[in-house]
């Protein structure tokens, strides 16, 4: 951490502790009654919940018992919002205190908490608390920022010997198994965060909530996460640990569920995904339920008041205590915002605030809502009046609420997190810039039902009629690049490469700046032998993603390796690998390209290069059938027949339809003079290739195995003769 940082957070740490001594020292009572020393602070978040997925708030869809119970000696707030709707900025909005005006974190993919922010973890622990964490879900991984202050960061969650990308989740009861020992072995004051991830899309809960919850297994999901903190709130009950423990329940953000339209979450800013539970129980506090607007920024000064520990000087919430007295809170605008499509996508940025009963949200095509009359939102007020005031205020509130170094928390993220994040269901971005000035055409309510409907044509509708669909949609030419890239991938999937080529030479040319494109379009001129192209279209443009995504870096070896340019292919792959040291395809593409400079050059360097690449590729991924492949053929070159007939087994192990492994194979064995296996390999490879053969290729093959099954009639031993097969091919991956 630099000193600048190390300052920043230390001069806030400072000024928190010298008014806590202040305070101590002037005799002012406690905000909120506590056992010596403090009490604890249990805190509970539960992903994608919506505020009517708690019976204690509405007991029409599910029943969930064990939170109702702390709900009922608690104080239950009706109208809690978040601020964002998707996980790691709403979380950065609990734990910082802030908003991402000022934190900056705006989405789960491309930010990150900047260590100069203070969090909740880090104040408790300048005061002397344990702290720990145990995450269900991936965009809360260490990685993004929010592990500051913690003693344990329990964030495992790939199964011991799974794939690297294999899971971005646990159970809920996996998190609460983990958390229980370590605060059964607290010996001090103590704060647990526990996030669990269950409600979270897709929406398969363990029996029996699947089975009861079957036309609505997101319900089932809340039921469960409900029955998992059971056993962690039986455990406090056994340990008389309520009595001296603050308990706050919430969720980052809810789920659409299909209202206005959104499935899931992310895009739209309405209630579903806004409005969530908000429980706070204190050890002698007296139920109440609040039906005033709060938010996720006002939990951390609130916890600040019930453990009588100062609030840090820049958070932007308030403390509730007074609210739970009876008391009215100061009127105040509460910002809300959803860029996740703004900064991957280019579509028109969403904004809003909530002022008391009225909601506003900016766009191209604005909003207003009377909540008290119009929780659902579903007559828009804002043809009814004049929006001037509603603009001022947010822009006074916008302004009220940034840091001018916000921006520092973008960040390109790695494959890896792209390729997690992908794996729970979130999008990868286009890398598109902001663009502006916006139209109708370009708001999210325009654009996420043709973005909808575009991904049902592209994964849940017949080629034969999505297709054509396809083509009507593009010819009305609406400012997103996705049927481009939908077209283009079922024209390829139908064997339509030359049509696939022209959508995508389209679309690249119309959205330069999605990456997406450039790289399918990259990729589908290599496979049309269009290597020149491809070497000129990937120069062409510059994309963040080149910074991190090794996919192209390997298009771009192709097709220098077929035009014979393999040092430049070497290059290009040495990059990739640069990026991503744990992604098998580099490195088998560097094998089998260090392979190919042995060949030409007999420099024994590169052949140790490439046996070295080839051998990691296997270790990062044991059933990469194409590695083993190109080693046999690296050991037949060297006359080691054994290793190199052990490898194309494996291959065969792996890939029973992997042609050329046969073909090897019955080029080794004939080598040793095996001559029925050497037959069955020739004859199985002619089955499975012979049709795709060249003539002289055919010849060849029929030669071997006219002497083969000459040799079988004589029982003629030979000497061993070593033969070089043809290179194994460097397809892209």
């Amino acid at each position: 951490m630099s000193p600048d940082k190390i300052s920043l957070k230390r001069l806030t740490l400072v000024i928190a502790l010298s008014l806590s001594l202040t305070i101590i020292s002037s005799s002012t009572p406690a905000s909120f009654p506590q056992e010596k020393p403090g009490l604890n602070l249990l805190l509970v978040t539960i992903d994608t919940l919506r505020a009517d997925g708690l019976s204690c708030y509405d007991s029409g869809h599910v029943k969930t018992p064990n939170i109702d119970k702390v709900a009922g000696s608690g104080w239950i707030f009706a109208r809690a919002f978040a601020h964002n709707p998707l996980t790691l900025p709403s979380h950065a909005n609990i734990l910082l205190g802030t908003t991402p005006l000022y934190h900056g974190v705006h989405d789960n993919e491309n930010f990150v908490v900047r260590e100069e922010w203070l969090t909740l973890a880090e104040l408790l622990k300048s005061h002397g608390y344990a702290t720990g964490a145990f995450i269900g879900g991936f965009p809360l991984d260490a990685r993004f920022g929010l592990n500051q202050g913690f003693d344990v960061y329990d964030d495992d969650f790939k199964p011991k010997g799974a794939p690297k990308y294999s899971s971005g989740e646990r159970k809920a009861e996996e998190v609460v198994r983990k958390a229980i020992p370590w605060i059964k072995d607290r010996t001090s004051s103590w704060f647990a965060w526990l996030h669990l991830y269950d409600p979270h899309a897709e929406y398969i809960p363990p029996e029996p909530y699947l089975s009861q919850h079957k036309s609505q297994p997101y319900y089932g999901e809340a039921a469960y996460v409900d029955f998992a903190l059971g056993k962690l709130f039986q455990f406090m009950d056994d340990n008389a640990l309520f009595g001296k423990t603050v308990v706050v329940l919430t969720s980052d953000h809810g789920e659409s569920l299909g209202q206005h339209g959104e499935e899931t979450h992310g895009v739209y800013v309405y209630n579903p995904t806004l409005w969530i539970p908000l429980i706070i129980r204190v050890p002698a506090g007296k139920p109440a339920k609040i039906n005033q607007p709060v938010s996720h920024v006002d939990i951390f000064p609130t916890v600040c008041d019930v453990l009588d520990i100062s609030a840090p000087p820049l958070l932007q919430g308030i403390s509730l205590l007074p609210a739970t007295r009876g008391k009215d809170l100061a009127p105040r605008t509460l910002y809300f915002e959803a860029l996740d499509a703004y900064d991957n996508y280019g579509w028109a940025p969403v904004r809003g605030v909530i002022s008391q009963n009225l909601k506003f949200t900016e766009s191209p095509i604005p909003e207003l809502y009377d909540l008290d009359k119009d929780f659902d939102e579903t007559h828009n007020l804002a043809g009814r009046r004049p929006l001037g005031e509603f603009r001022s205020e947010l822009a006074k509130t916008m302004e009220k609420l940034s840091h001018s170094e916000s921006a520092k928390a973008a960040r390109q993220p790695d494959r890896e997190t792209v390729e997690i994040l992908k794996s729970l269901g979130y999008v990868s971005g286009a890398g598109t810039p902001p663009k502006g000035p916006f139209g109708p055409s370009d708001d999210v309510k325009s654009l996420l039902p043709l973005y909808v409907e575009v991904e049902y044509l592209l994964n849940k509708t017949k080629p034969e009629a999505a297709i054509p669909r396809l083509r009507e949609i593009i010819s009305r030419n609406p400012r997103i690049f996705q049927p481009h890239l939908a077209l283009a991938k079922l024209l390829i999937k139908e064997g339509k490469n030359a049509e696939a080529l022209e959508i995508l030479a389209a679309g690249f040319q119309k959205y330069p700046a999605s990456y997406e494109i450039f790289a399918l379009y990259c990729e589908s001129l290599l496979a049309s032998n269009r290597y020149d192209a491809v070497i000129e279209t990937f120069r062409s443009k510059d994309y963040i993603q080149k910074g991190s995504e090794p996919k192209t870096w390997i298009i771009l070896a192709n097709a220098l390796l077929k035009q014979n340019r393999v040092p430049e292919a070497i290059q290009a792959l040495e990059k990739a690998a640069s990026m991503d040291d744990g992604y098998a395809d580099v490195f088998l593409n560097l094998g089998s390209a260090c392979f190919s400079q042995f060949t030409a050059s007999r420099d024994e360097r590169f052949y140790a290069r490439a046996v070295q690449n080839l051998e990691k590729a296997i270790q990062l991924n044991p059933n990469l059938a194409e590695a083993y492949n190109t080693l046999g053929a690296a050991y037949l070159v060297k006359g080691k027949l054994k290793e190199a007939i052990s490898a194309w087994e494996r291959v065969i192990n792996i890939s029973p339809k992997f042609p050329k492994a046969h073909y090897y194979l019955g080029l080794a064995y004939y080598g040793l003079a095996d001559t029925d296996k050497a037959l069955k390999n020739f004859l199985r490879y002619k089955e499975l290739a012979y049709v795709s053969l060249t003539p002289e290729e055919k010849s060849k093959l029929d030669d071997y195995i006219a002497a083969a099954q000459a040799k079988k009639r004589h029982s003629t031993q030979t000497r061993t003769i070593v033969m070089i097969p043809d290179l194994p091919s460097i397809g892209p991956r």
